[in-house]
């Protein structure tokens, strides 16, 4: 199956959560904030280290975040502040869960794993700001996004929550994950300073 094929797939389901969800009298804005309320809730089942609940209940939350650019599509209301609006709640929501962890009695390894965790927020933290500081030093064209790096966002989520599912077994799996996590998204901010400095050196050599 080639990626065309699965692309068209996606757009084909993008487009029928979207007339589904409509019909629910929320904006796709308003359906970006909506995808707050399961994080928080997770926020909670994480303190009180039920994993598996807070596990669902994420997943519910990016699920929502799915929903909210498919009802934008379908009724004609895309914008760039409701980009803008998306892109601030993702952060929002993957704080909120990465803060919820910090309460949660996670086993040592090697170091804490308040430390584990510092590290991968700093890390994701700093993969995005690569993006978004080339933007704004202008070291990409008009138009264009800074990508690379061995964990885009959703790669990150997406092993974070294989962690949480991994902690119902035993919560050590969990900072393996996040060490796991630490190292992989502080590697993906440096591959992509990589990147920017290469394009920076070929502005230099345009002048």
């Amino acid at each position: 199956m080639t990626l065309y094929t699965q692309r068209e797939k996606f757009n084909r389901l993008s487009i029928k959560i979207g007339i589904i969800c409509s019909k629910i009298p929320l904006s796709a804005n308003q359906w970006t904030i909506v995808s707050l309320i399961p994080a928080i809730i997770a926020f909670y089942f994480l303190t009180k280290e039920q994993f598996l609940i807070g596990a669902i209940l994420f997943f519910v939350s990016a699920a929502i975040d799915l929903v909210d650019g498919s009802v934008a599509r379908v009724t004609g209301t895309v914008s760039k502040f409701g980009a803008y609006l998306d892109t601030i709640i993702d952060r929002y929501v993957e704080g909120i869960i990465i803060f919820g962890l910090l309460f949660a009695s996670l086993p040592e390894f090697l170091i804490p794993a308040y430390a584990w965790i510092f590290l991968f927020l700093f890390g994701g933290a700093t993969t995005t700001y690569a993006k978004a500081a080339a933007k704004e030093k202008e070291l990409i064209a008009e138009g264009k996004e800074l990508k690379g790096g061995m964990l885009e966002r959703a790669e990150r989520l997406i092993i974070l929550f294989v962690g949480m599912l991994l902690a119902t077994i035993n919560p050590l799996y969990l900072t393996y994950v996040l060490a796991l996590l630490a190292v992989l998204s502080n590697i993906s901010a440096l591959q992509r300073i990589a990147i920017a400095k290469k394009l920076a050196l070929a502005i230099r050599e345009k002048h």
